[in-house]
């Protein structure tokens, strides 16, 4: 069932389109992964998703009860980011502040999925530790389990690999092809084409302003090799 669908999208700033006409659907259970050029549109494309920018034209609509405050996003880091002082169960239950509504704290059910995530991600052991002094990728995972407490449907995941040493890369993909195979679809710009390849279900290619490509792996595989 369709989770999402961008219908004839165009995207850009201050009146200069950046792509047009992105059409393609996104349905449970998918593992799509966005690649392109950089400045082809893909940052904007899940800013847009987020809904944090609106379209020049087009739209995105949401299905199977997805809502749109229901999307998990795991941004690139930026240095201050890296250097935030708090607790790594701190940063992880920041995840449920939309959960909260109007409630000024987290109830019962709300700790026990922070500790949920926690456990799938294996930082249960970090939980106290700072997260300002945790590696690169035990604060990739980190955020990752906190995407994953605002929602255990569908994640957008930004180059979630970026600045990783080969090993902490390989196994940060390989968790999130875990939380996929347990149901979660997966959203993710990428520039690693071999991770790509090894996970995704689908790929969206985007570049010289359009969609140079849409479709299963599969189909892109074999058109590229």
């Amino acid at each position: 069932m369709a989770q999402l669908t961008c219908q004839n999208l165009t995207l850009g700033y201050e009146g200069k389109m950046i792509v047009s006409d992105l059409t393609f659907t996104v349905n449970a259970g998918d593992y799509l992964c966005i690649i392109g050029e950089n400045g082809s549109g893909k940052s904007t494309l899940m800013r847009t998703i987020l809904n944090l920018k609106a379209p020049m034209s087009g739209k995105i609509v949401t299905g199977d009860g997805l809502l749109p405050n229901e999307i998990g996003y795991l941004p690139q880091q930026t240095v201050v980011q890296k250097d935030f002082p708090a607790s790594v169960r701190e940063v992880v239950r920041s995840g449920c502040l939309n959960r909260c509504g109007l409630r000024p704290y987290f109830n019962k059910k709300q700790k026990q999925l922070v500790e949920e995530s926690m456990e799938k991600l294996g930082i249960t052991n970090l939980a106290k530790r700072c997260y300002r002094e945790l590696s690169g990728g035990q604060q990739q995972r980190s955020l990752l389990a906190r995407a994953l407490c605002a929602t255990g449907k569908i994640l957008l995941l930004d180059e979630p690999a970026a600045g990783l040493d080969p090993m902490a890369s390989a196994e940060m993909y390989a968790l999130i092809a875990g939380l996929n195979a347990d149901g979660t679809t997966i959203i993710m710009i990428s520039h690693d084409l071999e991770a790509s390849r090894q996970y995704a279900s689908h790929v969206l290619q985007i570049g010289n302003g359009g969609v140079l490509f849409f479709g299963t792996m599969a189909d892109w595989r074999e058109r590229n090799d």
